[in-house]
């Protein structure tokens, strides 16, 4: 199947004919009405390039480091939930896929394998996603696991406080399918979900999420662990600015996949005014839409210092496994490099905001007020 498969985006329909129904809506939809989720990938398309030419771009560098780790490329794996909904390795086939790739795999708390057995694949730089629970006990058991099975780093979702209305969800009534649960909770008797009226995963967050969550828990989870906070779902300057404050590694600019808030803008179109409030002090990250080697260079000229990627990961996994996952790595890697060359840069301090022309800059359109 692979040799058919010629971009990231192709995996979708293959996923759409494998997975059920209830599987597939859950990892394909968005909230309400779905205008963000479209914009997540329709503001890249309104972003032009200026290339460079007659520069000598025989060898191209894309490693980077991230929070002083190198990677191969500053293309990461986001958190997505429940990837043993889309293939019975899940997690241990994104894990692999990952390492092999040499690059960094982050871990939902809801996975449907635990941070142990995500360890257990053998070596690599993994981040957990945190869901702060109103049980404050069980996060820092969860922390301190995470911690002793090898994690990197914490990428705090803070864009959660509720679930945002996935009507597809609603409609389905949506609940892990059987033999799967939420691996890290298991033992704390949070481990499922219960069938509901509408979504049963709303209904579970509804339960155990803490809506009271605040700037001062950034702090109090610095107390708890010693693995640097990423703070996710971060898309206005004043937030950013919040962020460098609150002592955090770094940001994530992300809308959850336009699953939450609907009616904020793609993270593409967000992502300079996050960067410019930053400063310099800490790095920012993109998260949201990014399925072309052209997106990332999009990003890393807009300030970013990286991207995390997440569907192409769990329709590839749910189309061919770990080979798909692998496969996606190495379809946006090539299509980067590529991007890189016909630009003219030959490693990614050579990508500058000279490298693209947005919307913004046609319209002389000065960046929102910081």
């Amino acid at each position: 199947m692979a040799e058919t498969v010629t971009n990231v985006s192709e995996y979708q329909a293959i996923a759409k004919q494998k997975l059920p129904k209830m599987a597939y809506d859950y990892y394909a939809s968005g909230a309400e009405d779905e205008w963000t989720l479209k914009e997540n990938r329709e503001a890249f398309s309104r972003i032009l390039f200026r290339p460079r030419i007659l520069i000598d771009v025989s060898t191209i560098d894309m490693t980077t480091s991230v929070l002083g780790m190198k990677i191969s490329m500053p293309i990461m794996i986001s958190p997505t939930a429940f990837q043993k909904m889309a293939h019975p390795e899940g997690e241990y086939a994104t894990a692999r896929a990952a390492s092999a790739a040499g690059t960094v795999m982050t871990l939902s708390s809801w996975a449907t394998s635990s941070v142990e057995e995500v360890a257990s694949t053998g070596p690599g730089i993994r981040f957990f996603q945190l869901y702060v629970y109103k049980d404050r006990k069980v996060v820092e058991q969860l922390v301190r696991r995470a911690e002793k099975a090898g994690f990197k780093a914490i990428a705090l979702t803070v864009d959660t406080p509720r679930l945002g209305r996935r009507e597809a969800d609603i409609k389905n009534r949506f609940v892990l399918p059987p033999g799967l649960t939420l691996k890290n909770f298991e033992g704390l008797n949070l481990g499922t979900m219960d069938q509901a009226n509408d979504s049963g995963l709303a209904s579970y967050v509804a339960g155990q999420i803490d809506r009271t969550l605040s700037w001062k828990d950034v702090k109090w989870l610095q107390s708890i662990t010693t693995m640097p906070i990423l703070v996710k779902g971060v898309i206005t300057a004043e937030d950013a600015r919040l962020a460098v404050h609150s002592g955090a590694a770094g940001i994530i600019v992300s809308n959850h996949g336009a699953r939450q808030l609907d009616y904020v803008p793609a993270t593409i179109s967000a992502l300079e005014e996050v960067v410019t409030a930053a400063q310099g002090r800490i790095p920012v990250y993109l998260d949201g839409g990014v399925r072309r080697g052209t997106d990332v260079f999009k990003a890393l000229a807009l300030g970013a210092s990286g991207v995390f990627i997440g569907r192409p990961v769990v329709f590839a996994l749910a189309a061919e496994g770990e080979a798909g996952v692998r496969n996606v790595l190495r379809m946006m890697r090539e299509e980067f490099e590529l991007t890189m060359a016909l630009g003219g840069c030959t490693k990614l301090s050579d990508i500058t905001r000279n490298h693209i022309f947005t919307e913004g800059d046609r319209l002389g359109r000065p960046l929102p007020r910081m």
